[in-house]
């Protein structure tokens, strides 16, 4: 059986932590969430992944951003024009987000005063596929998964 770590150390008494593994959607999309989100407070976090579910605010693709369409007010806020609405991520991310919120209560944390501390995103399984085509051939149909790893802590105000 493998075993699964945290990538960093921290006060395991002022953070909380949670983790989804092999969650269904692409490595690109969660990257370029987690680089916005990491160092937010958690409520200005679940505004901006509940705003990307409406569509309302797009996210900045700066790593995987070829032939992406520029949105009305990127520049402005993240000095990157160009960026996308990742639906599923943000809806899963905000799941590990609450996920996260849930663990610091139980362990007595304020929970208006968490951080985003640390996000870690890494590739999963990639599950193959062969659909078949004309003529005799096949071509693969790969479904990508993406683990994710979590830690919020309570700062001083």
């Amino acid at each position: 059986m493998p075993q699964w770590r945290y990538s960093v150390k921290v006060d395991e008494e002022r953070s909380a932590k949670a983790m989804q593994w092999n969650a269904p959607i692409s490595y690109k999309k969660v990257v370029e969430l987690a680089r916005v989100i990491r160092g937010m407070k958690v409520e200005e976090a679940r505004r901006f992944l509940g705003n990307i579910v409406e569509k309302k605010q797009p996210v900045p693709t700066r790593r995987y951003s070829g032939k992406q369409a520029h949105h009305r007010g990127l520049a402005e806020r993240f000095k990157w024009p160009s960026g996308r609405y990742p639906v599923k991520a943000a809806k899963i991310l905000l799941k590990v987000l609450d996920n996260a919120v849930n663990n610091a209560e139980v362990k007595g944390l304020d929970t208006s005063r968490l951080v985003i501390r640390h996000i870690g995103v890494h590739k999963g399984l990639e599950l193959k596929r062969w659909m078949p085509r004309a003529f005799g051939r096949a071509t693969p149909k790969i479904r990508h998964r993406t683990h994710i790893e979590l830690i919020v802590e309570e700062v001083e105000k």
